[in-house]
C-alpha cells in the first residue's frame, strides 16, 4: 500500500498553489532557468508516423526562457493522439492541409 503523507503546511496556499496541485504540476519556479511559470494556452505539434497533428493545449510557460510544462493528464492526451496517428486513425480529426518536406538541393535552387 502507498503512504500518505499527512504534512500539514504553517502558511496558507493561495488559489494559484491549489490549482497547481490540482493539475499536478510540482514546479513554482521554472526547472531550467528557475524563471516565472504562467499559466497559457499553447499549440503543441504531435508527430505520430507519416502524420501531423496540431493541438491546443493548457501549460505552464516561463516566462524567462519560455519551457512549457504540461500536467500528466495532457501528456498522455500527447500518448494517445501519437497512437492515432501511427495507426492512421484519423477519421476523428480535422484535415487542414498538407505537409511537405523540401530537400535543402532543391530550396536553393528554387531561390
Amino acid at each position: 500500500m502507498g503512504r500518505i503523507d499527512n504534512r500539514i503546511s504553517s502558511e496558507p496556499q493561495t488559489l494559484d498553489q491549489l490549482e497547481r496541485e490540482k493539475n499536478m504540476m510540482p514546479f513554482t519556479k521554472c526547472p531550467i532557468c528557475g524563471g516565472e511559470l504562467e499559466a497559457k494556452e499553447v499549440e503543441k505539434i504531435v508527430r505520430g508516423g507519416k502524420h501531423t497533428a496540431i493541438l491546443n493545449v493548457s501549460a505552464e510557460v516561463c516566462l524567462h526562457c519560455g519551457e512549457k510544462l504540461y500536467a500528466e493528464e495532457t501528456v498522455r492526451y500527447f500518448e494517445t493522439i501519437r497512437h492515432k496517428l501511427q495507426q492512421q486513425e484519423t477519421n476523428d480529426f480535422q484535415v487542414l492541409g498538407n505537409t511537405f518536406t523540401v530537400a535543402n538541393e532543391s530550396a536553393q535552387r528554387a531561390l
